[in-house]
């Protein structure tokens, strides 16, 4: 699992070099084909842990889809985000106006909490169609995969002064 998750991280983290030398719309195509490519890998790393029977598969796949596309919406308002946060920072030199800090800071509460509602939602939609400890261990999956990512952007995203 964890080298499949690596990959994930490495091929978000490769989709933004290629992008810089490129014009917008290869830019966009290519972005686009490495985002399905990621979906694709993610979700095969999810089936190869679950060990779901065919019949919770017939009624997990749906409720994944879905939770995959709330999350999609809700990482473009994060990505929206953090290029407001990086159009500031660059803008001021790593100084951000305290206006936009608190706008920033609100929003990024903001999808915060959307997420853990979302995940709570998804938790109890899963957990009609699965054991308890078949949904404990997607979440955790869900959890982990999260977590490498937002520690990559962490790495990434320099502190405002």
């Amino acid at each position: 699992m964890k080298s499949v998750v690596r990959v994930l991280i490495a091929g978000m983290m490769l989709c933004a070099v290629p992008a810089f030398a490129q014009t917008e719309s290869s830019a966009d195509t290519n972005m686009e084909i490495l985002m399905q490519k990621l979906k694709a890998d993610k979700k095969l790393l999810v089936a190869a842990n679950m060990e779901l029977t065919d019949a919770e598969s017939k009624a997990f796949w749906p409720l994944y889809d879905a939770y995959q596309k709330d999350l999609q919406k809700m990482n473009e308002r994060l990505g929206k985000m953090l290029n407001e946060y990086a159009e500031a920072y660059n803008q001021g030199k790593g100084s951000i106006p305290n206006d936009t800090a608190k706008k920033l800071l609100n929003e990024v509460i903001s999808i915060d909490e959307q997420e853990v509602k979302l995940k709570r939602a998804y938790a109890g939609k899963v957990g009609k169609v699965l054991p308890a400890a078949k949904t404990a261990r997607y979440i955790q999956i869900e959890n982990k995969i999260r977590a490498v990512i937002k520690f990559e952007l962490a790495r990434q995203i320099p502190l405002v002064y």
